[in-house]
């Protein structure tokens, strides 16, 4: 995947110092690339001898060129002085990404009464004409450049971007329909490429088995890694050297059919006819890929491979996602869950060393291919991408890990707010027994992308939307 692209577009206003606001465009720049964000930086030096955003010395149109040739995936327009409102009202219009808006806090006026920006005057006016522009934007509240509140409300905004851009450019591949008995997991194909432009590929499972198969009996490089892979991080003394080239075969085969797609996640009928065709469960495979960024659903669950896409973007790919379902109360506490699955979570979240690699223990062909661990606890985001009737939600809530009693599959038992709450919005719907968690905070990202992506209203339960708008605005620093 290509790195995010901030397009950044300083702006001042003739009546004010130029002195200053050119400061302070150099001093925003580097505060910016202080943070450590994986992004390239698309400025406007070079359209002019300030590389500054005014007037109509250069216009709306060769700055809109400009970010637009570069392909930004969003546009800071921080307000070095009072700010040219519609010009950067008009570029941000014409981009069609995500804008923020952001200015530093004004000094006390000079000794002979004068001011030198009145930037929080300029953040007013803008935020006016962004608004008749029909122009979303983040606005982050009016701080100094070091302030604490300036980079938690500038990285979530990266970070919301970068769902916003995965979002827009999704493609998932499904392999097989979903199991018959599952209706939870029906989709609105041709409604998700009207409503959202995303994208589904289909394939068979005759497909991926006759890949898996020519894979299987080859010398790649691709296969001899992921063998390599399994052996090294998985005790497999349960299954088979056969088995264990099956499984990587199969993960090969789906990563192949991704990149040849250009899916940025897989949802597959893990059971039952994969197992009664090549004798092995897709459940390992589905771990380790979902460890390399390429996220995968069980039960060809199309609306939890989105899901898995936009959480992990909201971490901006630093951490992977794992696909559970919310099976059980815990026999104790009032606020547990068992987050569980057959064997799919990654290995690398694993409490153990050598997590097994194990036969199947509910379905009657026991054939092999689950990763059976407890995975760790700690504080986690788990989320929802789900609709009916034309309308499209994403759930959201924290979690925490907590201990529980011992059980098979992949599994962690967390503790919530309030379960009974959860329980109540979760069977309400829309959604489903299916969920996506990431041990990050996910939330606030994945709140402030709802807002560039019509038709998709955030449902947080925990925090509230009350609490997450406080968080951006600075609170608990």
């Amino acid at each position: 995947m290509k790195k995010f692209k901030l397009g950044y577009a300083p702006t001042r206003r003739f009546v004010f110092s130029a002195e200053d606001a050119f400061k302070y465009k150099v001093m925003i720049r580097e505060k910016i690339e202080s943070f450590g964000l994986d992004m390239d930086i698309v400025d406007l030096e070079g359209l002019n001898s300030e590389g500054l955003l005014y007037d109509d010395h250069i216009n709306a149109d060769q700055i809109a060129a400009h970010l637009k040739n570069a392909e930004v995936d969003a546009v800071f327009f921080p307000h070095c002085n009072f700010g040219t409102e519609d010009t950067v009202a008009r570029v941000g219009k014409a981009l069609g990404k995500p804008v923020l808006l952001w200015g530093p806090r004004d000094e006390s006026p000079l000794e002979d009464g004068m001011r030198l920006r009145d930037t929080q005057c300029g953040l007013f006016a803008t935020g006016k004409v962004l608004r008749r522009f029909n122009v979303p934007f983040t606005y982050v509240t009016n701080s100094r450049v070091d302030d604490p509140v300036f980079e938690r409300g500038f990285t979530n905004f990266v970070a919301a971007a970068n769902v916003v851009r995965q979002f827009r450019n999704l493609r998932i591949l499904q392999i097989g329909p979903r199991p018959a008995s599952f209706w939870t997991m029906m989709c609105n194909e041709g409604e998700l490429l009207e409503r959202f432009g995303i994208e589904i590929h289909p394939i068979t499972l005759v497909d991926i088995q006759l890949a898996t198969k020519r894979i299987e009996k080859g010398t790649s490089a691709e296969l001899e890694e992921a063998m390599m892979y399994i052996k090294s991080k998985m005790d497999y003394s349960e299954v088979t050297e056969e088995d264990v080239r099956r499984i990587a075969a199969l993960k090969v085969a789906m990563k192949q059919y991704a990149r040849s797609t250009g899916s940025s996640a897989i949802a597959i009928q893990c059971w039952s006819s994969l197992q009664d065709a090549m004798g092995i469960m897709p459940c390992l495979a589905n771990a380790i890929l979902t460890d390399e960024q390429i996220p995968v659903t069980c039960e060809t669950d199309i609306h939890g491979a989105i899901t898995s896409v936009m959480v992990q973007a909201a971490t901006m790919n630093t951490a992977p996602t794992f696909f559970a379902d919310l099976t059980v109360r815990h026999p104790e506490n009032q606020n547990g869950e068992l987050l569980f699955h057959c064997g799919n979570f990654p290995v690398s979240l694993s409490v153990e060393d050598k997590p097994k690699l194990k036969k199947h223990f509910l379905f009657d062909s026991h054939a092999p291919g689950t990763h059976e661990s407890q995975i760790k606890g700690g504080q986690m985001t788990l989320a929802r991408f789900d609709g009916d009737h034309g309308e499209y939600q994403l759930f959201m809530g924290k979690a925490r890990g907590i201990e529980g009693p011992f059980t098979r599959g992949s599994w962690v038992w967390v503790e919530v707010n309030d379960w009974p709450l959860w329980e109540e919005k979760l069977v309400k719907g829309p959604y489903v027994h299916h969920s996506v968690g990431i041990h990050a905070n996910a939330i606030p990202a994945l709140y402030e992308a709802c807002q560039y992506i019509p038709g998709l209203t955030p449902d947080p339960v925990d925090p509230t939307e009350r609490e997450i708008q406080a968080w951006l605005r600075g609170a608990g620093l």
